[in-house]
């Protein structure tokens, strides 16, 4: 399992890579200095597991995983208190406070094999954004990992895309056009100018004006897919 560690503090990375070592299983793979420097080499690398300091000079930790399309496993390496970090509505494996207590690495390394072993391996990662790939979306103090699968409807709003999901909707810095050609064709079909559909929240298609369909989503959104992309929907759906 490849990983990175990102922290602006060559002490705290030092550390941690004592920590690890006798973790086989975690090949670190590299150490970045800031959130520039982790995204050049997360994108060379494509870590199955980064640990992610979250103050750092200039862009935090969170915007360090806005600027990712698809994010890996998170394990946050953090002097935020507790009850600071859990305002933040995210999802990651775990959180080890500083100093990082052992017996708490050895709790998140072990919960973070256990998912990495269920999900059977994932495939190599590819330009092309799978279901089961996950974003990191921030919304004011409110952050989210959110698997695309779980995504019923993206929204255009100039440059940016609104996300529905669950009972959220934020907004994330990503153009309609970016995300059509980076989403899977097989789950996500551009319905019109404006929206992105996600196939399997698909409720009910009914006839609409000149020649289009009106698709009625699970969760209740409406969302009219345009005449011309009809035809290819028909033939997407054998209808």
């Amino acid at each position: 399992m490849k990983a990175i560690i990102v922290d602006d503090e060559r002490l705290a990375r030092t550390e941690l890579q004592r920590l690890l070592a006798p973790y086989k299983e975690i090949q670190i793979v590299d150490e970045a200095v800031n959130a520039d420097d982790a995204i050049e080499k997360i994108n060379q690398h494509q870590p199955d597991l980064i640990f992610l300091d979250i103050q750092m000079p200039g862009k935090t930790g969170f915007d360090l995983l806005e600027e990712l399309d698809n994010v890996p496993y998170v394990i946050f390496t953090t002097a935020y208190d507790e009850y600071a970090l859990k305002a933040f509505e995210v999802n990651a494996l775990d959180y080890l406070l500083k100093p990082i207590d052992p017996v708490r690495l050895e709790d998140a390394i072990k919960r973070v094999l256990e998912r990495f072993r269920r999900e059977d391996m994932p495939e190599p990662k590819s330009s092309i954004l799978k279901p089961d790939d996950q974003v990191f979306v921030k919304d004011g103090e409110k952050c989210w990992f959110v698997k695309l699968e779980e995504v019923r409807l993206l929204e255009s709003e100039g440059n940016y895309v609104r996300l529905f999901f669950q009972d959220h909707k934020p907004l994330i810095l990503r153009t309609l056009n970016y995300l059509d050609e980076r989403l899977d064709p097989k789950t996500f079909f551009r319905a019109n100018r404006k929206h992105i559909i996600n196939l399997k929240w698909v409720e009910n298609i009914e006839p609409w004006l000149n020649g289009g369909l009106l698709v009625k989503l699970k969760g209740g959104q409406k969302v009219e897919i345009s005449r011309r992309q009809s035809i290819k929907f028909k033939d997407f759906m054998s209808l």
